[in-house]
C-alpha cells in the first residue's frame, strides 16, 4: 500500500535536501527540487502545490498540454520543467508551455527550438542531455562529443545553453557519471546541472547538482 502522500514526501525530501547540502557545505537555496509529477492526475499535484512546490517536472508534451494548462492558469508562479525526450516536431508546443527543457541532444532538436524561441518571443531555460554511459536506447550527446554540440548550440543555432543533464545507467555507481557531468559544464562554462533522482540525489548534490528531478519519493509508486 502507498503509503506516501505528497506533503509527507514533500517534507522528507526537503530535509534530505537539506541534509546533503550541509554535508556538501552548500546553501539548501542552490538546489532546485523538481517534483517529477508524470503519471499523476491534478489531485495528487494540488496537494504538493499547497504545500509551496513551485517546480514541477513532465516527460512528454502531450501528457503535459493535457493537465496542466488549468493548474498553471490557477497558480501562474508555478514553473514546469520537460525532462524527456522531445521530437522536433513538438518543440514548438514545448516552447508555449515549459520554462525549462533538459534534453536538449541534437542539431535537428537545436533547429527546432531556435525557430520557436524566435516566433514565440520565449526562452525557456535549455539544457543538453549527457549521455555518460553511452547506453544505445537513451538520449543524450555522448560526453566525447559534448564539446563541440556545445559550440554549435550558440554558433549555429544561436540557443543559450544554461547547463547539462544527465541519468546514469541504473546499474552503475551514479557519482563517476554525476562527475563527469560536472566536469563538462565547467570547461564550458555552463552553471546548472540536472542531475540526480529519488535514489541518488543526494549524491547528485554533493557533486554539484544545481537542479534534482524526485517523483517517487514525493509521490510515492507511479500509476
Amino acid at each position: 500500500m502507498n503509503t506516501v502522500t505528497p506533503t509527507t514526501g514533500l517534507d522528507a525530501v526537503r530535509a534530505d535536501i537539506a541534509r546533503a547540502c550541509r554535508d556538501a557545505g552548500r546553501d539548501p537555496a542552490s538546489v532546485t527540487l523538481i517534483a517529477v509529477s508524470k503519471t499523476f492526475g491534478a489531485e495528487a499535484i494540488e496537494p504538493a502545490i499547497a504545500a509551496g512546490q513551485r517546480v514541477f517536472g513532465e516527460n512528454r508534451v502531450q501528457e503535459a498540454k493535457a493537465k496542466w494548462p488549468p493548474l498553471l492558469a490557477k497558480n501562474p508562479d508555478l514553473s514546469l520543467h520537460l525532462i524527456g525526450p522531445l521530437q522536433s516536431n513538438k518543440a514548438k508546443e514545448a516552447v508555449a508551455l515549459f520554462d525549462a527543457i533538459h534534453s536538449v541532444d541534437r542539431a535537428s532538436l537545436c533547429e527546432a527550438l531556435a525557430k520557436e524561441i524566435a516566433k514565440q518571443g520565449r526562452s525557456p531555460l535549455l539544457f543538453v542531455q549527457i549521455n555518460t554511459g553511452a547506453e544505445p536506447q537513451k538520449a543524450g550527446i555522448l560526453p566525447e562529443a559534448a564539446d563541440d554540440f556545445l559550440k554549435a548550440c550558440r554558433d549555429s543555432y544561436g540557443l543559450t545553453v544554461a547547463g547539462l543533464m544527465c541519468i546514469p545507467p541504473v546499474d552503475e555507481a551514479p557519482g563517476p557519471h554525476f562527475a563527469l557531468t560536472a566536469q563538462i559544464a565547467r570547461r564550458n562554462g555552463l552553471e546548472l546541472l540536472s542531475m540526480g533522482m529519488s535514489a541518488d540525489f543526494a549524491t547528485a548534490i554533493a557533486m554539484g547538482a544545481t537542479h534534482v528531478r524526485v517523483g517517487s519519493a514525493i509521490f510515492g509508486g507511479r500509476h
